[in-house]
């Protein structure tokens, strides 16, 4: 029998990666304001983004997720989001242009702020700090001061969260979003690209359309379909503290939902079946995720499912699969066939950035643009094969003109990392890399 839930109940199970606070009693403090504060997202949204997940699940839409590795404090500006979030528009008008099929939008944005890691400490030169986790616990500088988790960049965290949102809801719901400005969207470096350019022949066909549609009498002033997105945001519910102080409870349902974002996932790193992270999620109503790595076995999946997702919501529970380029092919197919065999109405997405990550040369850690289409590839290849519905991507991507990333259409070597690498964490696809993926995308989404 499933055991009673809470928003704390978590704290009677093993947490993974939380930091090592130094002062218990500030961290208590700090999440007792934090409850304190209003809810960065709302739980009918929520609803909404389960809803539309429910038509991926059932093979009728498809999910983009992107946004960047690890939010930063440094980097925040009006500029910077606006430049990400014209990428993912981008990506979404080439895969709904060229497809077709309704895309749902979701960012790795206003909360992303947290990051697992392999090693609880670094060692450099001899000295042994604690490892870096993101700008909501600690700072990426190598000294000890900047080391030491501090419970206040929580309370920065939720309000850099909220001044984001502010931001996305006033471009996606405020005219930046008209597909009449589907030429504006195209940054300089995009645009002087092939990519751009290939872009720039999908903006041409829907100006044509708009004014076909307008020549007929239809009045495309009033459609707000036309003109507005849905956007959604997500992250990894990694530090349960803060998430479970933004856990409140719905008024209308009665459901608890956690509204520091309308998406949360386990990662792989956290996914332990009696641990903190799948007790914590189990309970919330907002649609979640979990990561899967290739040691994911049939069975792992098949629990994870039934404590996750135990009615059998569609669209409650997407399966973000991470496998390597080298991997993909063996270890997706006996999860894709135990989960359609047990009926399990789940998304699957792709994130094909964290299994193809390597150290060059020069000692970056960077990956390779076409190890990550090759993942993709095999993504949809098996699920081709299982008759199941590729469902999705997972990027990691920046609306900056980064080298981090090599290949693509630049071509860009070992040599070229040094230019803009510019992550404090992982590194992410530019603009280029990310338009360019979209189309490959598109095709392969095309052939079903």
């Amino acid at each position: 029998m499933t055991s009673p839930w809470s928003p704390d109940s978590w704290r009677q199970r093993p947490a993974a990666q939380q930091p090592p606070w130094p002062d218990e009693a500030e961290l208590e403090a700090v999440l007792k304001h934090i409850g304190t504060l209003p809810p960065l997202v709302f739980a009918g949204e929520a609803r909404a983004l389960t809803e539309q997940l429910a038509q991926v699940a059932e093979g009728k839409a498809f999910l983009l997720q992107a946004g960047d590795c690890a939010e930063s404090f440094d980097g925040f500006s009006a500029d910077a989001i606006r430049d990400k979030l014209k990428v993912i528009l981008q990506m979404a008008v080439v895969l709904t242009y060229s497809t077709g099929v309704p895309v749902i939008k979701v960012g790795r944005i206003a909360g992303q702020f947290a990051k697992p890691r392999s090693s609880p400490v670094e060692v450099v030169d001899g000295v042994e700090l604690t490892s870096f986790r993101g700008h909501m616990v600690n700072d990426v500088a190598f000294t000890p001061a900047a080391r030491t988790p501090d419970p206040q960049r929580l309370v920065q965290a939720y309000h850099q969260s909220a001044a984001t949102l502010n931001l996305l809801r006033a471009f996606t719901k405020g005219g930046f979003a008209d597909l009449s400005r589907v030429h504006q969207w195209n940054q300089d470096f995009v645009a002087s690209s092939p990519e751009g350019r290939r872009y720039d022949r999908v903006a041409d066909s829907i100006d044509r359309a708009l004014r076909f549609m307008a020549a007929c009498g239809i009045d495309t002033a009033s459609q707000p379909t036309l003109h507005e997105v849905d956007f959604y945001t997500s992250h990894e519910a990694l530090i349960l503290g803060y998430e479970e102080a933004l856990t409140r409870q719905d008024s209308l349902t009665g459901q608890w939902y956690d509204c520091s974002a309308h998406m949360l996932w386990i990662g792989e790193r956290s996914r332990q079946i009696d641990g903190a992270h799948v007790e914590f999620l189990r309970g919330v109503g907002n649609p979640i995720g979990c990561k899967l790595g290739p040691t994911a076995t049939p069975e792992e999946v098949l629990a994870l499912c039934e404590v996750l997702n135990p009615d059998r919501v569609p669209g409650r529970l997407t399966l973000i699969t991470r496998m390597g380029a080298d991997k993909v092919a063996t270890a997706l197919p006996p999860l894709l066939e135990a989960v359609r065999d047990a009926g399990h109405p789940v998304v699957w997405a792709c994130d094909p950035m964290h299994g193809n990550t390597f150290t060059s040369a020069s000692g970056r850690k960077t990956r390779h643009f076409d190890d990550v289409l090759a993942e993709i590839a095999g993504f949809f290849a098996a699920h081709w094969d299982a008759g199941t519905w590729p469902g999705g991507v997972h990027i990691e991507l920046t609306g900056d003109d980064v080298t981090e990333c090599l290949g693509g259409g630049d071509a860009l070597g070992q040599d070229d990392l040094d230019d803009r690498y510019e992550t404090i964490c992982d590194p992410r696809l530019n603009g280029r890399q990310s338009i360019d993926l979209a189309f490959q995308v598109a095709e392969l989404l095309d052939r079903r």
